[in-house]
C-alpha cells in the first residue's frame, strides 16, 4: 500500500493496529517511505517496505521494479489507502496478475459539497479511517474500530530527560504550525494561550515544529519562561514519536502533529480553521468537542477547502474567533 504526507500515513496507523488485532494470521507489508518506518514498529505481524522514490521506485519503470520487489513477498492482495496515479499504476499492476485489490474512495464529490460556497451540505462526513476500513471490507475482512488499541508510553531517553526535566508535571504538546496559513491559529492568540498555561508551574508545555523560521518563532513563544520548551531541532524523529506518547494532552492545528498524537493514544486538542472535522480529517478517536472550529454564524462559508490550500477574501481572521480562553479552558478540562 503506498501511503504519503504525515498526516495521510499516521491516519493508517490505528486502522492497521486494529487490523492485526482482529486477523492475527494475516501478515501486511506497509509500503512507504523510509522516513514514516518509526510509526509502524512494534505492530504485530506487520513488516515494512521501504519505497524508494528517487532511484529504485523512480518512474514508470521504477514502479514496476516495485511491483517485482513486492511480487517476492507472495503478495495475495493490495490494498491502496492513497489512491494517486503511482498507487494506482501498482495496483493495476497486481490487479492484471490476478490479485484481488481495493482502494480508498476519498469521497471527493460529498467534499466538493461541503466545501463550496453556494449549496453547500454541511454535514459530517465518513471520517478517513473509515474509508481505510472500507478499503479492508472490499478485500474481505470487516475491522472493527470501536475499540482501539494503543502502544504503551514509550520510555524516555536521557536525551529528552535532560530536555524536558523528569518531574512529574502535565506534559502539555502545542505544534502552532501547520501546512497552510489559513489553518493557522494567529501567533499573539498562540502566545497567550501558552502565557496562560505557563503560569500553572505543574505544567510544562513543549512546542514542536521543524525548520528554521518555525524554530525561530517557537523560540520567541517560549522566551523568559522556564516552564515552556521548544523542542524543534532538538531531538531526532524516533525520539519525538517517544515524548508525543507521554503528553498529557497535545494542542495542534489540523496537521499532521494531531494524527500523530492520536495514532499513540494522546489527547489531542484541534483547532480549526479554513478547513472543518466534518470533512473526515478530525484525529483518530478524539470526541468532536475536543475539535474547536472558526465561528461559521460570522464565516457562513467555512469551511472553505478540504486541505485549506484555498485563500478567501475577508476569511484572513476566521481563526480569531477561536478565544485564547476556550482553547485553556478546554486543555485545563482535559487534563483532569
Amino acid at each position: 500500500m503506498r501511503l504519503s504526507a504525515m498526516g495521510d500515513v499516521a491516519m493508517t496507523v490505528p486502522v492497521l493496529r486494529a487490523f492485526v488485532n482482529q486477523f492475527p494470521e494475516v501478515k501486511i507489508t506497509v509500503v512507504s517511505r523510509p522516513f514514516f518506518k518509526p510509526f509502524f514498529e512494534g505492530i504485530p505481524n506487520l513488516s515494512f517496505f521501504a519505497f524508494d522514490e528517487k532511484e529504485r521506485h523512480k518512474g514508470f519503470l521504477g514502479l514496476c521494479r516495485l511491483f517485482q520487489d513486492l511480487k517476492a513477498f507472495d503478495i495475495d492482495a493490495f490494498a491502496d489507502l492513497h489512491n494517486v496515479l503511482r498507487s494506482k499504476i501498482v495496483r493495476t499492476l497486481f490487479a492484471v496478475s490476478g490479485k484481488k485489490i481495493a482502494s480508498v474512495d476519498k469521497g471527493r464529490e460529498e467534499k466538493n459539497a461541503l466545501t463550496r460556497f453556494e449549496n453547500k451540505i454541511f454535514k459530517p462526513l465518513t471520517t478517513m479511517f473509515g474509508r481505510h476500513a472500507k478499503v479492508f471490507e472490499q478485500l474481505g475482512f470487516s475491522v472493527d474500530l470501536a475499540n482501539p488499541i494503543f502502544p504503551k508510553k514509550a520510555i524516555l531517553d536521557s536525551e529528552i530527560l535532560n530536555l524536558i526535566g523528569n518531574s512529574p508535571q502535565k506534559l502539555i504538546g502545542i505544534a502552532p504550525f501547520a501546512q497552510y496559513d489559513s489553518k493557522v491559529y494567529p501567533l499573539d492568540l498562540m502566545k497567550e494561550v501558552i502565557d496562560t498555561l505557563a503560569l500553572d508551574q505543574n505544567n510544562t508545555i513543549l512546542l514542536f515544529g521543524g525548520g528554521k523560521k518555525e524554530i525561530e518563532i517557537l523560540n520567541t513563544l517560549c522566551s523568559g519562561k522556564e516552564n515552556v520548551i521548544n523542542m524543534a531541532g532538538k531531538i531526532k524523529f524516533t525520539q519525538e514519536l517517544q515524548l508525543i506518547s507521554n503528553l498529557d494532552v497535545m494542542l495542534s492545528m489540523d496537521s499532521g502533529n494531531a494524527h500523530i498524537a492520536a495514532m499513540l493514544g494522546v489527547k489531542v486538542i484541534t483547532l480549526w480553521g479554513a478547513t472543518h472535522p466534518y470533512a473526515g480529517f478530525s484525529p483518530f478517536n478524539q470526541p468532536l468537542e475536543n475539535a474547536l472550529v472558526s465561528d461559521r454564524d460570522l464565516y457562513p462559508k467555512l469551511p472553505t477547502s478540504v486541505y485549506g490550500n484555498k485563500k478567501v477574501e475577508g476569511y484572513e481572521d476566521a481563526m480569531r474567533t477561536i478565544l485564547p480562553v476556550t482553547v485553556v479552558e478546554k486543555i485545563k478540562t482535559s487534563l483532569k
